[in-house]
């Protein structure tokens, strides 16, 4: 997967033909960094723009041409960068910020196959396609898929987290929510309110994915944590963003549920050390995703991520508590998806009562 609108090779080498200015005071609200430039950073991309003629990209036959709205600014070449862009991709997903100091437009040309989420943290961001503009500042966020003739207009100081996902990926986990092939295609509402019910969850799970990205030994190198949070992150974007299937998307039920339900929790508990997704659970038990999350609701009240956690805290208690491997704590942990100490240890203590450490050592101290 690559990251819409970053470039493999982003152009920074300086020109002598342009004017270089000092920018002053004007980048410490947004671009609080160094200025250093780099094209990679192990799997995070990381770039600066000082020439405005260089500010635009491509990727997967899309293009993203970007200019300043002020044309009297195309021809300075600054001493700081005035537009910043940093990504990372976490196997199907990706997120990014994109930091720019001086208002710009971007006029897409291609089609892209992903939709993105976007969340402004200052400034504001003017979305234009089929004819209708939208919004997006503070709590109003926007959500699009580049397709040609889409526009975005940024204000002076925007600084916006973006979220990535594949069309094809939220697709077919809508087909299988739905039990039933998509007659037309996928369409997001363009606004969305990221202090609003699931929204507001899906927002924070965009904070968590941006302070991932630079973090070694992550979610993104864990295949288990990595599948559970991919899946999560697709459901909350199905059940929270207003689109053309929303309210399509219920609870049924089932006269075999009960049958469901323990073939799923049987293949859970084979496969909890591995990077499983809710697909995956689903075609074991001989259901769609949408019957088995309401089978899961219905006979146990929880949905089927929250049960693959409790199975996997469960089996983590049962090494430890079985004295069944010489490794550490945080190596078995980390095995089993758990990449916070402080977020396992917590969920471990509400889950048994007591912490790892007092369960290895045999009891409270």
């Amino acid at each position: 997967m690559a990251i819409p609108g970053f470039p493999a090779n982003p152009a920074l080498s300086p020109s002598s033909s342009l004017d270089v200015v000092d920018s002053g005071g004007l980048d410490t609200a947004v671009l609080q960094r160094s200025a250093k430039h780099r094209a990679m950073s192990g799997d995070l991309t990381v770039f600066d723009v000082l020439d405005p003629r260089e500010m635009s990209t491509s990727a997967q036959g899309v293009s993203f041409a970007r200019r300043l709205q002020d044309r009297d600014l195309m021809r300075v070449r600054f001493d700081k960068p005035i537009s910043r862009f940093t990504g990372r991709i976490f196997g199907g997903i990706a997120t990014s910020t994109c930091e720019d100091r001086f208002a710009t437009e971007v006029d897409v040309g291609g089609d892209a196959a992903y939709f993105a989420f976007y969340a402004l943290l200052h400034g504001r961001t003017s979305l234009i396609q089929h004819g209708h503009e939208t919004i997006g500042a503070g709590s109003d966020g926007l959500v699009f898929r580049f397709t040609p003739g889409t526009r975005l207009l940024t204000s002076d100081l925007t600084v916006r987290e973006i979220l990535y996902i594949e069309v094809s990926a939220l697709e077919h986990a809508l087909e299988g929510l739905l039990d039933n092939r998509l007659r037309e295609r996928l369409a997001f509402k363009p606004g969305i309110d990221w202090n609003s019910g699931l929204a507001a969850s899906l927002r924070g799970q965009i904070d968590f994915l941006i302070g991932e990205m630079e973090r070694r030994g992550g979610v993104a190198d864990s295949p288990v944590a990595l599948a559970f949070l991919t899946d999560l992150v697709v459901s909350l974007v199905l059940r929270g963003v207003a689109h053309n299937y929303l309210d399509r998307l219920g609870s049924g039920r089932s006269g075999v549920a009960p049958a469901y339900v323990r073939r799923a929790d049987e293949f859970m508990r084979a496969h909890a050390v591995l990077p499983i997704r809710m697909e995956q659970v689903a075609a074991a038990a001989g259901c769609s995703v949408r019957t088995l999350n309401a089978v899961f609701r219905r006979f146990r009240d929880t949905t089927p991520l929250a049960a693959l956690h409790v199975i996997r805290l469960e089996q983590v208690h049962g090494e430890f508590s079985r004295r069944m491997t010489d490794a550490s704590i945080a190596e078995v942990s980390r095995r089993y998806g758990f990449t916070n100490p402080g977020r396992f240890t917590a969920a471990y203590r509400r889950r048994f009562g007591e912490s790892p450490a007092e369960t290895v050592g045999g009891g409270p101290r």
